[in-house]
């Protein structure tokens, strides 16, 4: 009963009907809603001319190809705009303040943003070497210069639309409840399934593409999860800091990649490479950390709110 209210009268939230569902099963309903919004914002463009072909439209070209306008909308519509109606109805106000604070935590220490914008390159620029027998090529200067720009489209793009959700909001959670790693293996597969229907489109190679790739895809959504969650466990739950991490990867391999190692262009091979880099860093992770990646278990929500 809330210290508010008229004595007798049960102040509780309800816990029928689709608000209920939600408070009791935050998690799945977080899962479900995510990936519902999102492939039914994506099913136009999977039909389209720029995937199946069964309707016949293109989608508008925007920054050299189809994906802003085809692919952004419904990743948008998915994990945050998931995370946030179920913070709210689940957690209320108070909910909502603690997943913005995370998503507003830039103060951290500088070393985090070298480490991470340098780290991932390099990681990349490695694995090719070792795939590559050691062919490398320096960027030309016009890539270098797009680079940066890059980098912060793709910070307010890809990374605003899906770590507010996967990390923000079902991180935390999952690790009070399955611990770092175990959260981890759960969360890895379920963020890479969610991508599976864009690999019916010009995002994933469609007609091109082979269930080699979308498992290589998959897989490496599982090993990079330990990278991240190790991040955010380290700087004190900083969803900028995940963002940069996670968006350095599509952005050097969007913009880069190509330059540097021209023998390893196709999309197969730049999956081999991603791959061994993911897990190699994962393996590194894993073994200096003894499996608890950075986690500092907190008090739930809840006892927060009664202290």
């Amino acid at each position: 009963m809330s210290v508010d209210s008229p004595p007798g009268v049960d102040q509780r939230p309800s816990r029928t009907g689709i608000r209920g569902f939600i408070r009791r099963r935050p998690l799945i309903s977080f899962f479900v809603l995510a990936n519902l919004m999102s492939w039914a914002a994506w099913t136009p463009y999977i039909l389209s001319a720029t995937g199946l072909g069964v309707l016949d439209f293109t989608f508008p070209s925007a920054l050299g190809g189809t994906q802003i306008l085809g692919v952004l909308p419904g990743a948008y519509l998915g994990p945050i705009l998931a995370a946030f109606i179920v913070t709210a109805v689940a957690d209320g106000r108070e909910g909502v303040r603690r997943w913005i604070g995370r998503m507003t935590k830039w103060r951290v220490s500088w070393v985090w943003y070298v480490a991470t914008a340098v780290g991932v390159p390099a990681a990349i620029i490695v694995s090719g070497l070792a795939l590559s027998g050691g062919e490398i090529r320096l960027p030309s200067a016009v890539m270098l210069v797009a680079y940066l720009p890059g980098l912060l489209i793709q910070m307010v793009t890809t990374g605003l639309a899906e770590e507010p959700g996967w990390r923000d909001f079902a991180l935390p959670r999952m690790q009070r409840r399955f611990g770092p790693l175990g959260a981890t293996l759960v969360l890895g597969p379920l963020w890479g399934i969610w991508h599976l229907p864009l690999f019916l489109s010009e995002w994933g190679g469609w007609p091109d593409v082979t269930w080699m790739r979308v498992g290589e895809f998959v897989a490496f959504a599982c090993v990079f999860s330990v990278v991240v969650t190790w991040v955010f466990n380290r700087t004190g739950q900083s969803l900028p800091l995940v963002m940069l991490l996670h968006v350095s990867v599509n952005n050097f391999m969007s913009i880069m990649y190509a330059d540097v190692f021209p023998s390893l262009a196709t999309a197969e091979q730049a999956s081999h490479v991603t791959l061994l880099a993911g897990t190699t860093a994962a393996l590194v992770v894993l073994v200096a950390t003894r499996g608890r990646l950075g986690y500092r278990p907190e008090p739930a929500p809840e006892a927060v709110h009664r202290s």
